[in-house]
């Protein structure tokens, strides 16, 4: 990287298409297939509905992201960068507040599930909540320090866990269908053992299984420092939401059918238990230490992002200044080490609750502060291209499933989110006030 670069704050381009590629499915795969299936348990059978409806659109939304990957390819950001290009620095500040705070609460739901996956292998990290909590936060700052050490470090190590959970996922979804008789089934179970309706198990399951999905627009998000964006990031977008959602889909089936459903709700580490049952105890403790080193992948992935986009966005003055200072090799430390503290203080805070119920509330927190940046870049590829064709039809559909999805999360995820959104109007007023 030349002083030059430096000087003027460039990125240098370190990430590949197989990469970029990894990047996508290791932040998709993670701690969403590997603790859902727990949290799916109450909803029985009714949950394909939710499976059903998420994919449908996670596709929309991939194919919204590779275009607008294309026609802005240097825009490093993501979601913030194609909202502040199509509709100004106003709304694209709001996108990038609500987009980084879906980031650093789904940090803790990683960290969390890979804790689950640990405590399987080591049960004394996960005896009580205050000890589960230390494991979860010292994993989340591993991972920062690895992203901290340059984005070369960090994409190495996405690439190694990415490549290891595609394999071993695909082995044991294929082992479970094969080999092992269903787990058994109460003659008179429902369809929908909730005391939910139908349509709201529709809307709360695809809330939670679109958490199974997110990270689609990973790719975009550091396209500065991407080679070829133009290209790259469309294509990594595509290749690696379609083969995630397969494995993922693929896998969780593969636990419901070994796991009965009243011990699958409980279940700390789902995968172990399905693992118990296809191959013994032995066999258990392997997978735990293989679903946590791919979780730690997916952590990894999402603390890139945690500094990447207040990165771009306080470049273009829309962020306080300390998120735009970079060391000589262009990492954002500033704004990791706030991202990871903030992500530390929501497990703090939360540390009495079980495993499970912690995990389903940061997802649902998370996903809901994902989706009005998704609906919005959904209008932006209609306003930037004046998409009239097959790509209009595609924003259009996925802007209607983003806001559908976005009241899925419940009232107390919109909440939240609408309060941490309400905490950005006198930062946004300060900034503005000082670039006058």
């Amino acid at each position: 990287m030349t002083p030059d670069a430096r000087r003027a704050g460039a990125t240098p381009a370190t990430i590949g298409p197989w990469t970029a590629v990894a990047l996508v499915v290791g932040n998709m795969i993670g701690s969403g297939l590997f603790l859902l299936p727990s949290s799916l348990a109450p909803y029985g059978a009714a949950s394909a509905l939710g499976w059903a409806i998420s994919t449908a659109g996670a596709l929309l939304l991939a194919a919204t992201f590779a275009r607008l990957g294309r026609v802005l390819p240097a825009a490093s950001g993501g979601p913030y960068a194609f909202a502040r290009a199509a509709f100004g620095d106003a709304v694209g500040f709001v996108v990038g507040w609500c987009y980084w705070i879906s980031i650093w609460s789904a940090v803790p739901a990683i960290a969390i599930a890979l804790t689950g996956y640990a405590g399987a292998c080591a049960p004394p990290l996960t005896a009580t909540p205050g000890r589960a909590a230390i494991c979860a936060i010292a994993f989340l700052w591993l991972c920062t320090l690895f992203n901290i050490a340059g984005l070369r470090t960090a994409g190495g190590v996405q690439l190694a866990t990415t490549a290891l959970k595609v394999g071993a996922l695909v082995l044991f979804a294929a082992a479970a269908f094969l080999l092992v008789e269903p787990a058994p089934v109460a003659a008179a179970a429902p369809f929908n053992p909730s005391d939910k309706s139908l349509l709201g198990v529709a809307l709360t399951t695809s809330a939670l299984t679109l958490w199974a999905f997110l990270g689609l627009e990973s790719a975009t998000v550091p396209a500065g420092a991407v080679r070829d964006p133009q290209r790259t990031v469309p294509r990594a977008t595509l290749l690696g939401t379609a083969v995630a959602i397969a494995v993922t889909i693929a896998a969780c089936s593969a636990v419901l059918h070994l796991v009965p459903a009243d011990s699958l709700a409980t279940s700390a580490a789902p995968f172990v238990d399905a693992t118990r049952r296809l191959l013994g105890d032995a066999a258990g403790y392997v997978v735990a230490a293989i679903a946590a080193v791919t979780c730690l992948g997916a952590l990894n992935g999402w603390v890139l992002m945690l500094g990447q986009l207040p990165l771009a966005t306080a470049r273009d003055g829309l962020f306080p200044a300390v998120f735009a200072r970079t060391d000589a090799d262009g990492t954002p430390r500033a704004g990791l080490l706030i991202g990871a503290t903030l992500s530390s203080l929501l497990v703090i805070a939360n540390y009495n609750a079980s495993l499970v119920s912690l995990f389903t509330w940061s997802i649902l927190l998370s996903t809901a502060a994902s989706l009005l940046p998704f609906l919005v870049c959904a209008l932006a590829l209609l306003r930037v291209e004046r998409a009239r064709g097959v790509y209009g039809i595609v924003a259009l559909l996925a802007a209607a499933f983003a806001a559908y999805a976005l009241v899925g999360t419940g009232t107390q995820a919109l909440q939240w989110g609408a309060a941490l959104l309400a905490a950005s109007v006198p930062v946004y007023v300060i900034l503005r006030i000082r670039k006058a």
